[in-house]
């Protein structure tokens, strides 16, 4: 398909530069066969059904953002997969600076020697540091904000929380996954109490997310691969909830991405599935996620999960109606069979 299909206008003061407070007040979506409904996040637990299954991806930001000096040349340096203990892959803003050999100090004890350049800026790591390497990355690093929002104030204090989901616990991401940001403990609570299972699997969102699709069709559009994994216990429960029949609900499009890339078994490892319009789902029933960008993967993922044009016009109404758009914005439930 061509890219340009997946295309709309969309107002600059609808991208959220914080988030809803609390969490669980941001606007919510339902679209389905039956129409577009507006909600609340916190009136998810009744917008589900008892037996139906959320799956929560537990993965925990890290300060992926650096800011260093090769002799008097500044490097911009974001983080996006992890190679080894000491060795990460990162895009770079400035990497024609760079040369294999060369290295970089980024303060707080943190240096880095580049090992290999790649294509389109991608520059392969080797860190060197007095202390453990998460330590490190904690002192010199800051939150990785998507460009969108970097672009239009500074990254401060207030994001060390509002950008992690309160049941965060592997360390390892480059970027939040953003539908689980609504959820509070309280809401959590509430879908407990609603008979909504709740399942959780990892994948390490990698800053790739956020790279423009450059190709004019989406059949040449390259994927960066992100590692991720579904326990075997949770595998276990999640067949046995889709074999009795009940739905099985991504929250984000990361945990979508692991799940598919998996086909509900269990799974460790990296995947780099790209999904478009005339993709059979193997896994999911439905899925919460944020709005997201003209032209992006995410946006050809919910059109393929849903239908293009039911998106198009779930956005049109979004967009008139005033709801907030992308990391910190508002979400969607999208329930294909309503």
């Amino acid at each position: 398909m061509l890219v340009d299909d997946f295309d709309f206008t969309l107002p600059d003061d609808r991208i959220a530069l914080r988030p809803a407070s609390p969490r669980d007040s941001a606007r919510l979506l339902k679209v389905s066969p039956s129409g577009l409904f507006d909600h609340v996040v916190r009136e998810l637990p009744h917008l589900l059904r008892r037996g139906d299954v959320l799956v929560f991806n537990d993965t925990r930001v890290i300060p992926a953002r650096l800011f260093g000096r090769k002799g008097e040349a500044g490097i911009d340096v974001t983080l996006h997969m992890r190679l080894g203990p000491l060795e990460w892959l990162a895009f770079v803003r400035n990497a024609r600076r760079l040369k294999a050999g060369d290295r970089v100090v980024f303060g707080a004890g943190l240096e880095a020697v580049v090992v290999e350049k790649r294509g389109e800026g991608e520059v392969h790591w080797r860190f060197e540091s007095e202390e453990p390497l998460e330590v490190a990355l904690e002192r010199a690093g800051q939150m990785p904000l998507p460009p969108y929002i970097a672009r239009k104030r500074s990254i401060d204090a207030r994001d060390k929380a509002d950008y992690q989901t309160v049941y965060a616990s592997e360390k390892g991401a480059v970027a939040a996954p953003t539908a689980g940001l609504h959820f509070t403990p309280e809401l959590l609570a509430a879908l407990d109490a609603a008979g909504v299972q709740r399942e959780t699997v990892t994948l390490h969102v990698g800053a790739g997310t956020f790279l423009p699709v450059k190709a004019a069709d989406t059949a040449d559009h390259r994927m960066h691969a992100e590692w991720g994994r579904v326990p075997a216990d949770v595998s276990a429960r999640l067949k046995a909830a889709k074999a009795a029949g009940r739905r099985i609900i991504a929250v984000g499009t990361t945990s979508l991405r692991l799940l598919e890339a998996g086909g509900l078994e269990p799974f460790a490892g990296t995947t780099d599935i790209f999904i478009t319009p005339g993709y059979r789902f193997r896994a999911v029933d439905g899925l919460m996620t944020n709005f997201h960008l003209p032209k992006s993967t995410l946006f050809m993922l919910v059109s393929a999960l849903m239908g293009l044009e039911r998106m198009q016009t779930a956005y049109r109404h979004a967009i008139m109606a005033g709801y907030r758009f992308y990391s910190y914005g508002d979400s969607s439930l999208l329930l294909p069979d309503g």
